[in-house]
């Protein structure tokens, strides 16, 4: 019976099968390094839209409006300030002495052009400076009966349905009467509340005098008053010298509670994308991320269209259609910033004495910039799909696959037991520890209690019974009792990998083969390294026949052992070859016959053994 009439499974032969698994590893081959290509494109796309200059000019600009003391009061700054009378003291001060530099070292005059703002002589401040506030309506809170003869006014908390919309103060003026809210501007998220845009706008002037003059004028008619919940400090500055735009917004809440709370953003970006060679490099690279992403597409959509729904039930694929989909989202938004970037553009330079929202801009820009991070953390993870080609991240990749199931276990009751003392910490602790001032606070404060950075004084001044006692069951139950616990899930795990592994049960790296096979094919055609492992081999062989002879062999016996080695080899590399991993391996009559013999010329060795055996005993006897 011939090979060719030998099936495997169902109609596939041997030499078919070999040749379709060949293929495929081929193919991944091709798949691993077309990607490799893609991700290195995707990293100099990212890291060409970072400039490090972007953190040292949102420094000195935090520098200069954050921490700047106010007049009269050197340890107080934007930063701390808490009342009405700070705020004001810093918008007459720092604000201006920040947003108006007309001249250099010893009162010279630095630019004579009209907008002679300049910043530290660097930055360009486009425009004018905007200030807006939102305030609440009267009577939009309920008073106790009992307190209704003491309380004549109440003031909730900022909600769109408690807004203000109606004119107040010097009606006939622009920054008393309410201006509508834009649909397209992005609300803005405070300490304690969500803040639209819109409001009671100031806009001020390109003259400091003039601006000043404004600010006292608005603090002598109350345009702060109990009414008001957010004032905002919007301004926009542009530095030729790194090419960059620092958008910059100071918050002051004024909570229902009384006092201020101040919040501060500082966005560096990079608006005029292509103006160095450098840039234009970026979008070359820009052009090949559009091509591959339409190729992976392409690809995809064959695969949906061969399996059907057994694409859908691998991990890797829902993997691949996620980063897809992130890629697409990243392209979206690049095209709309660059867009709306130009239209913006376009009206600032033929209208200088407005104010320029780039903060619309800024805004999307960040979320681009948070697209493509998660889109390259994606990326990066991808790779380990074709990690079967080593031993060693395979065993990870086992261990974590095979674990799952148990590590879902563990993680139903870590959180619950993290949510109960979560919520205990809130309840005790909240009112007077801020790292408890939310329950969202209390998660994040015991996960860094688990990583050793915690306030056991403020815990214990809080309450100085429940305190030691929360904390000290804490550290019991989550750090000593589940972490242990945790990593002897992952520690049993691997333990059982490696013993699989070891008694041969591990998955087949043919990829690696391939890799190695090439390898070897370069240095044979280079005549390195077959010359060497024929060297080695001769030297081995002849090693061993010295050996034989000094024991006392002799030379029949030796040429019958180099006869059964060379006859072991030969079925050893056919019958034991992992090219071809399955419990159904059919043989011929002839490979049958030849195992036959290779069986009987075993037992005579064995046979031979013995009887050397039985002498050597009498001998010693």
């Amino acid at each position: 019976m011939s090979e060719a009439t030998w099936w495997y499974r169902g109609g596939t032969s041997k030499h078919d099968l070999h040749y379709r698994r060949e293929a495929e590893v081929n193919t991944t081959l091709e798949e691993l390094l077309l990607y490799f290509i893609f991700l290195i494109n995707l990293c100099i796309l990212t890291f060409g839209m970072v400039n490090p200059h972007m953190y040292y000019l949102n420094k000195v600009m935090s520098s200069l409006f954050v921490d700047t003391s106010l007049p009269d009061d050197e340890r107080s700054s934007f930063r701390s300030i808490r009342s009405i009378t700070e705020f004001w003291k810093f918008m007459e001060g720092p604000l201006i002495d920040g947003l108006y530099w007309d001249s250099w070292y010893g009162n010279k005059q630095l630019y004579s052009v009209k907008n002679s703002s300049r910043i530290y002589s660097e930055n360009i401040l486009l425009g004018i400076p905007r200030v807006r506030q939102l305030r609440v309506r009267n009577n939009t809170c309920k008073v106790y009966p009992a307190f209704q003869s003491l309380v004549s006014d109440c003031y909730s908390k900022y909600t769109v349905e408690n807004e203000d919309f109606s004119d107040f103060g010097l009606k006939r003026n622009p920054e008393w009467t309410h201006t509508p809210s834009s649909r397209t501007a992005p609300w803005h998220w405070g300490f304690v509340g969500v803040y639209r845009d819109g409001g009671y706008i100031v806009t001020l002037s390109k003259s400091k005098s003039e601006t000043k003059a404004k600010f006292v004028d608005l603090r002598l008619n109350n345009w702060i008053s109990r009414g008001t919940r957010a004032v905002f400090i919007d301004f926009s500055l542009y530095n030729a010298n790194v090419n960059l735009f620092c958008i910059i917004r100071l918050l002051a809440e004024f909570p229902a509670t009384g006092g201020l709370l101040t919040s501060w953003q500082f966005y560096s970006v990079k608006l005029l994308r292509y103006v160095s060679y450098y840039d234009y490099f970026i979008a070359s690279c820009e052009i090949i991320f559009c091509i591959f992403l339409f190729v992976f597409i392409i690809q995809e959509l064959r695969k949906v269209n061969e399996f059907k729904s057994a694409y859908f039930r691998s991990v890797w694929n829902w993997l691949e259609m996620l980063l897809l989909l992130l890629c697409f989202l990243a392209m979206s938004f690049y095209a709309y910033c660059n867009m709306q970037s130009f239209l913006l553009l376009g009206q600032l330079l033929k209208n200088t004495d407005s104010y320029p929202d780039f903060y619309f801009l800024a805004y999307w820009h960040i979320y681009y910039n948070n697209v493509i991070a998660i889109t390259i953390f994606f990326a990066w993870i991808k790779i380990f799909k074709f990690i079967s080609f080593n031993e060693t991240m395979s065993q990870l990749s086992s261990t974590l696959s095979r674990c799952m199931k148990d590590i879902v276990g563990f993680a139903i009751m870590f959180f619950i037991i993290f949510s109960a003392y979560a919520q205990l910490g809130f309840l005790v602790f909240g009112s007077q520890v801020d790292d408890f001032s939310t329950f969202q606070n209390s998660i994040f404060a015991q996960f860094r209690i688990v990583l050793g950075d915690f306030n056991f004084a403020g815990i214990q001044q809080a309450n100085w019974i429940l305190g030691p006692i929360y904390f000290i069951t804490f550290i019991f139950f989550v750090f000593f009792v589940l972490l242990n616990m945790f990593l002897a899930i992952i520690n049993d795990t691997y333990s059982e990998v490696k013993a699989d592994y070891s008694i041969g049960r591990r998955p087949d790296f043919e990829l690696g083969k391939i890799i190695q096979k090439s390898c070897f094919n370069v240095l044979e055609k280079l005549r390195l390294k077959k010359a060497q492992a024929k060297e080695e081999k001769k030297m081995q062989n002849t090693d061993l026949a010295q050996r034989a002879r000094r024991e006392g062999f002799d030379e029949s016996e030796i040429q019958e052992a180099e006869q059964m080695k060379r006859w072991k080899e030969r079925l050893e590399k056919k019958y034991y070859s992992t090219e071809i991993q399955d419990d159904y391996q059919p043989v011929t009559q002839q490979e049958f016959r030849e195992l036959f013999l290779y069986a009987v010329e075993l037992e005579k060795e064995l046979h031979y053994v013995s009887l050397k055996l039985n002498q050597l005993m009498r001998k010693l006897h």
